[in-house]
């Protein structure tokens, strides 16, 4: 049977055992369609977002997901979206040096550009950067309130890169008449970290505006270089709500931010330098119908991201890479409270990227632009129904149609069984992913016109138990295959590209077939009222499945990794933790030739509330300084000792 037969199965045998209804749903609503409203800003942590694209208790979500509120966030102490995002089950990054330096974030072994990253409920991948992921080199906390991590394939709500999860980050959603708060830090490599946000609600207008600046001295990027390699961010936020009437609302959202890095070459230290700016807008607007059983989202998501590589050694053109990437896309999302036990979320979407790209210097200081567009119009579908007390059931459908490649029909079903009055919770999900090639890999100096599009098929199967009243503990396996990957290929004798006439020339090719499979457990353990320990551990198994490479694993692909947190709440306000991180031995290359060795670290952190509004805080980052690498040949941080102070007004 064929993806679209399945596909349409998996849906139309949900649809087909919803129920006949005539009850009385006079006082049922539905939830926003909106994943960072203010049900998104949320800081209760069992109530899930991305899941379904609006608000849901997480006992009736099928699909894995990790929830960190502004308390979790605050607690950690880390800058870094990526590395918080490390302390999750199941997530691993690489990174080319220090912060700023390019970063890829990957979810249960897929590739990097297989993770949608949303702030604010806006699509942030880069159609210019390489494969069309997410950069999260440039990504800093800033005013981030709550990230949701969901994992799995999510392709029928959330579109093409959806494969291997989804990072939801929200910014803070202020809850009185008038609120802000200051936090500043610094430490070790002369780094510096301020952060400030000002903000309101009442009845009917709700805003808030934030502003950070990042700067370190940092540490050479390459791993055997001796001069210091900085980094420097500035970053702008903002968003408002303004309700109209009981049922019509508006809002605006956007965040601005510009980096400058310093840069090594792979085979040593470097005088170069990158800019990035990077621009995320949102204009919505939302009105409920039917007394707020038809609630309604029509919105326009802009993203502009700017880049540039320059070497001031170059004697004719110190700039040495350009590019520019553009994403504007018009939706429209609907939620429909049927009944109390049915749901029914749709929505329309389109979609329009650009992208131009060149290297250049002295070799070529006029190179010509690589350029290309595509256009995406997306049509989806999702039906939820508590088919009795405690079992709630998911399907969709998604079908695209993409400029370049046609359409194509997604499915996607889940089920989720809470038991025992929520203390068992049984989860099941299966589905599928599609990626049309990306801009870059169709149109630079790299590109292949004759690509095909990525696929896969997904599943899970897991189980969570309360016990005591304690602890909770549980325990996922998860299975992808995917057909049809994209990855950088080296030209062959004979091959008729025209980069294959270069030394070491290459260009992007379907060339890989993968299979992953795994395990996650997760244990929450609150041994007294004071003790609290948190713990996870991820078995993946990413391999290649075709050609020479076959039974390979995956570059920079961790079999193992786990990570264990404990936190105490001392009698007297203080509070201190322990965060271990361990990250197993993977490989830099396809062929399995060249190591990336394990590496475990240790982080210590402490902080203490002068009073209401103000609290101290420090941490040691690699308290036993360990050297390790995520990208072979690219430095990584010793021990740093930090401290820094919270107000809240």
């Amino acid at each position: 049977m064929n993806r679209t037969a399945f596909a349409a199965l998996a849906a139309a045998s949900l649809l087909a055992a919803a129920p006949s209804y005539a009850a009385d749903v006079a006082d049922q609503r539905a939830a926003a369609p909106d994943v960072a409203g203010r049900a998104g800003a949320t800081a209760v942590e069992d109530v899930v977002v991305t899941a379904n694209r609006s608000a849901q208790p997480i006992e009736r979500v099928g699909a894995s997901v990790t929830v960190l509120t502004q308390a979790a966030i605050e607690a950690r102490q880390t800058t870094a979206v990526a590395e918080l995002l490390a302390q999750t089950p199941s997530v691993n990054y690489s990174r080319n040096g220090g912060p700023g330096t390019a970063t890829s974030l990957r979810i249960r072994g897929a590739e990097g550009h297989h993770t949608v990253v949303l702030i604010d409920g806006v699509k942030l991948n880069d159609p210019s950067s390489t494969q069309g992921g997410f950069d999260f080199g440039n990504l800093l906390i800033g005013d981030a309130s709550r990230i949701e991590v969901l994992r799995g394939a999510q392709s029928t709500l959330w579109g093409s890169q959806a494969i291997g999860g989804v990072v939801n980050i929200v910014t803070t959603e202020p809850t009185e008449a008038f609120q802000g708060s200051l936090d500043a830090e610094a430490g070790a490599r002369g780094t510096t970290y301020f952060r400030g946000g000002v903000g309101g609600a009442n009845e009917r207008l709700s805003w808030r505006l934030a502003a950070s600046r990042y700067s370190t001295d940092g540490y050479s990027a390459y791993a055997a270089g001796t001069e210091k390699d900085g980094y420097d961010n500035t970053g702008l936020s903002g968003r408002l709500n303004l309700k109209i009437t009981d049922a019509v609302s508006v809002d605006l959202r956007s965040m601005w931010s510009s980096g400058r890095v310093d840069l090594d070459a792979w085979n040593g230290d470097s005088r170069d330098y990158g800019k990035t700016q990077e621009l995320v807008a949102y204009a919505g607007l939302n009105f409920d119908l039917l007394d707020g059983r038809f609630r309604n989202r029509i919105g326009y998501a802009h993203t502009d991201t700017d880049r540039r590589n320059f070497n001031p050694d170059n004697k004719i053109k110190t700039l040495t890479f350009d590019a520019k990437g553009q994403n504007r896309r018009w939706e429209y999302q609907g939620v429909f409270a049927v009944t109390e036990a049915l749901n029914a979320t749709f929505g329309v979407e389109h979609e329009k990227s650009e992208m131009k790209s060149r290297s250049l210097g002295d070799w070529n200081p006029n190179a010509a632009y690589g350029r290309g567009d595509a256009e995406l119009n997306s049509v989806y579908g999702q039906v939820q129904w508590t088919v009795l007390d405690g079992l709630t059931l998911t399907g969709g459908l998604r079908y695209d149609d993409h400029a370049q490649y046609g359409d194509n029909l997604l499915g996607q079903v889940a089920a989720a069984w809470s038991l025992n009055d929520g203390a068992t919770v049984l989860r099941a999900s299966w589905g599928q992913g599609f990626r049309a090639p990306g801009l870059y890999e169709l149109y630079s100096e790299y590109g292949n016109l004759d690509l095909q599009p990525e696929e896969s098929d997904s599943w899970e199967i897991g189980v969570e138990q309360r016990l005591f009243d304690r602890a909770v503990v549980s325990a996922t396996y998860f299975q992808r295959d995917s057909d049809n990957e994209i990855d950088y290929g080296y030209c062959l004798p004979g091959d008729a590209h025209p980069i294959c006439g270069q030394p070491y020339g290459g260009y992007y090719q379907n060339i890989q077939k993968a299979e992953a499979k795994g395990v996650e457990l997760i244990g929450r353990f609150d041994v007294t009222e004071r003790l609290h320990l948190n713990a996870n551990y991820t078995w993946t198994d990413a391999k290649n499945a075709v050609g020479e490479h076959e039974g390979k694993r995956l570059r920079r692909r961790p079999e193992h990794m786990g990570n264990l947190a404990a936190d105490y709440d001392w009698a007297f306000g203080l509070k201190t933790g322990l965060s271990v991180r361990y990250v197993g031995e993977s490989f830099n290359d396809l062929a399995n030739a060249v190591k990336v060795d394990a590496f475990t670290m240790v982080d210590l952190r402490a902080s203490y509330p002068i009073d209401e509004n103000l609290e101290v805080y420090g941490r040691i980052e690699n308290a036993f300084d360990e050297e390790y690498q995520t990208v072979l040949g690219y430095g990584t941080a010793g021990r740093g000792v930090f401290g820094g102070v919270r107000v809240r007004f």
